[in-house]
This record gives structure tokens, sequence and C-alpha cells, in this order.
């Protein structure tokens, strides 16, 4: 005679044991979980994240505590790397860069990855890079990751085939600080990004609100974020009635390159000429060539000219301070692998894009108009 298969609890049921073990324990960890109902760990998280949602616990690493709790509350044992009950799953990160910027977008990553399970699994691109498939197929073939975070190439000859192997592949993906869609429908991608866009138009109105009327821009030719800052200064001088006489647009080259100090010499010459008082200037190191280069010419910073940076690295500790437009790198690397954590436990749920609010910071680099 055999045996009938065990009934899966329904998801009341689950989540009954659930608050049943933490009421008792005062913590509930994933594995015993798992184990107790014959459940994946992916659906146990599901389940924790609904209850927290509710109000009924507070999610922790590894498991839950009552509600309230947390990191000054009880705690859930970290278990040992590699444990299979709380490595859920790998994902793999695609970025242009591990140097300047990237770095705290992947602490986010980091973050939210042990809070959801995951493993991530990091490798380097290039600004230059003209077909990112290749990399992405080693994640697959080599890596056997669940999902993809990455920030591709949106500008270049294959960017439209990157974005078409992503649909080809099946593989769950979220873009981070870039945008796509597919032709010829037009269907976009999952993606998280900061708004460069708002950041400018917070910086020109921060000049604005200082009495300068002649408020320049300077981007770095290489960045895909120039393009978005460009609209947000755009869209604020509009909005400010500024004319295009009283502004100017500059592109800086690599600042490794020879070009490069002529270029500073010809802002801030143009600057002089044209009555501009105010620059806003993507990203740091280029600012602060500007503005040694303008004290080095006589000219006071702020007095003579107010300078705001796009970046916020290092702005804060060069002299005078900058001020500077902070993206939001931190809560970027956590909504990308939230939002693939999401993706993973229900592959049916809409495309969600996600833009995350800048933070402007003034320093000493800003200062009213001088009177003439």
């Amino acid at each position: 005679m055999t045996s009938e298969p065990q009934r899966s609890p329904l998801p009341a049921e689950r989540r009954a044991h659930l608050l049943a073990a933490l009421e008792r324990d005062g913590v509930v960890r994933v594995a015993d979980l798992t184990a107790d109902l014959g459940v994946t760990p992916v659906t146990v998280r599901r389940d924790i994240t609904q209850l927290e949602h509710e109000g009924l616990l507070t999610r922790v690493h590894g498991g839950a505590v009552p509600a309230g709790e947390g990191a000054g509350g009880s705690a859930v044992p970290a278990s040992a790397p590699g444990d299979p009950d709380e490595v859920i799953a790998s994902v793999g990160v695609l970025v242009p860069s591990l140097d300047y910027y990237w770095p705290g977008v992947v602490r986010g990553m980091q973050a939210e990855a042990r809070r959801h399970g995951l493993r991530i699994v990091l490798r380097g691109s290039s600004y230059t890079a003209d077909d990112e498939r290749p990399a992405l197929q080693r994640f697959l073939e080599t890596d056997r990751v669940s999902g993809l975070i990455l920030a591709p190439r949106t500008d270049g000859t294959r960017a439209q085939d990157v974005t078409a192997w992503l649909e080809r592949s099946g593989v769950p993906h979220v873009l981070v600080e870039r945008e796509a869609a597919l032709a010829p429908y037009r269907d976009v991608l999952e993606s998280v990004v900061s708004d460069h866009a708002l950041g400018a138009l917070m910086a020109v109105h921060h000049l604005a609100g200082l009495g300068h009327r002649r408020v320049g821009l300077v981007l770095s030719r290489d960045s895909p974020t120039s393009r978005k800052v460009a609209a947000g200064w755009r869209a604020a001088c509009a909005e400010l009635g500024l004319s295009s006489e009283e502004h100017f647009e500059r592109f800086a080259p690599d600042r490794h390159t020879p070009e490069f100090p002529t270029v500073v010499d010809e802002v801030i010459g143009t600057a002089r000429s044209s009555g501009t008082t105010g620059l806003l200037v993507h990203s740091d190191p280029e600012a602060s060539a500007i503005v040694q280069r303008a004290i080095d010419r006589g000219l006071s910073v702020p007095g003579d000219l107010s300078v705001v940076s796009y970046d916020d690295e290092v702005a804060g500790l060069l002299s005078p301070a900058l001020t500077a437009v902070r993206p939001p790198r931190d809560a970027v690397g956590h909504a990308a692998v939230d939002l693939l954590a999401k993706r993973l436990a229900d592959p049916g749920r809409p495309v969600h894009r996600m833009a995350i609010s800048p933070q402007l910071v003034v320093r000493e680099s800003t200062g009213p108009v001088r009177a003439s």
C-alpha cells in the first residue's frame, strides 16, 4: 500500500506556524522553518516579508524577531558562509568600473543581498567595452547565477544587441543607473536610477536662489550621466527664464589627456567674458580642477565664481569644500537587489522602473553674487 504524498501547507497555515513559533521562541530561523514546513527558503522568506509588511514581525538576517525588535533587540545568529539554507541564489553584477562612484552602489547591493540570502558575483566591465555579452554569458555558464544586475552601455553600436540578449536569456535582470527599451514596441527593462536630471535642477535653483542669473554647465565627455545632468540644467534654465545668451555648456575631455588643462582655462575665460557667476560641473575631479585654476588666476570662489560639483565623491574633502549634488549610490544598490529578489520570487510581476532622488549638500564653494 503506497502512502499518500504529503500535502504542502497553505500560505495561511505556513504563516500561522511561523507566528506561533515566533511567539514561543522569540526568534525564528529560515533554516528551521524550511525543515519544519517542507518548503523552500524562498517561500519562507516571502512569508516573512509579507508578515513584516503587516507589522507582525521584524525581518533580520537569517530569520525574524518580534515586531519592533531588530538590530537593538534579539538577533538571529548569522549562518556560516556557504550555508545552503541561507545563500539561496547567486546574482551576477556587471558594472563599468570598480573605482569611483560604483563602490558605493556595490556596497548597497551587498548589504541588501545579505538580507535576501543572495550572493553577489561582481565583475567590472569598461566604459569603452564594445560588447558586454561575453561577460554576461560567463555569469550564466560559469557562475550559474539566477539573476543579473548590470550597467551596460546604452549608446554604443551593440547597445540594442545587449538588450535583446537579456530578453532572450530568460534570466531575471535589473539595469542599474541605466534605462533601456526593446525594439520595436519599446518594451522597457526593469531599472533603478538616480534622478540625475532632478539633481542638476536642484543645483541650478540653488545658484539662482543666491542671485546667480548666468549659470554655466561643464560635463564629463565620456560619462553616460552627462546627458541627464544636461537635461536637468536646461529644464532649470527654462524655468528660471535664462536665455541662451546667459549660460554656456562645455564638455571636458578625460582629465588625464593633454588638452584637459586647456579646456579648464577656456571654461574660466568664457565664464569671465560672459559674466557667468555660477557653474555646475560634473564631476568632482573636473570641478576641483576648475576651482583651483580659477583661484590661480586671481578669482575668488565663491566671491567671483560659485561652483556646484555633481557626484560628491571627494567634494567635501577639497579646499574650499565644494557644494555638491550627491546621488543616492547606496540606495540605488539596495533597490536594485530588492527589485531582482522580488522578480525572482514573482516572475510575473509588472516591470518596475525606479528613480531615486539625489541630495544637495551645501558647502563653501557657493555664495551670493558679489555686488558690482
